[in-house]
């Protein structure tokens, strides 16, 4: 009986603090460094990209902030297209995101122009790394 309240207890606990995540809209990170892109700029100054690329930037907001900040996405590490293409193709898989192939082009899109612009330094960087 002890046992089988432990874990009700366990489950419990677990399940409250998933809802809580859940309620507030973001996933909670469990790698530190993950958490540390959400202190950077919540957003950026997409008024010099092109007219489609900024129109892409207001689908990247409107999907990517449906399960963390727009932050972690504007702040991350990813520069080259290959890892946005991965990226964006796990968050289309991910339950609940529905962001459609269009919006997740659209998203890769953004992603990768952005990258090649305001992230141009990391950008080269990985390039070199990577022998291209």
């Amino acid at each position: 009986m002890k046992k089988t309240l432990s874990v009700v207890v366990v489950f419990a606990v677990v399940g409250v603090l998933g809802a809580a995540a859940v309620l507030r809209g973001q996933d909670e990170p469990l790698d530190p460094r993950i958490a540390a892109y959400d202190k950077g700029p919540a957003k950026i100054d997409v008024s010099k990209y092109p007219a489609e690329i900024q129109s892409n930037y207001k689908v990247f907001q409107t999907k990517c902030s449906k399960c963390h900040t727009v932050a972690r996405a504007i702040n991350c590490e990813f520069a080259l297209g290959d890892e946005w293409e991965r990226y964006v193709k796990r968050m289309m898989n991910k339950a609940g995101t529905f962001i459609s192939p269009a919006e997740g082009k659209q998203i890769y899109d953004f992603a990768v122009y952005d990258s090649k612009t305001r992230k141009k330094a990391l950008y080269d960087r990985k390039l070199k790394e990577a022998g291209k």
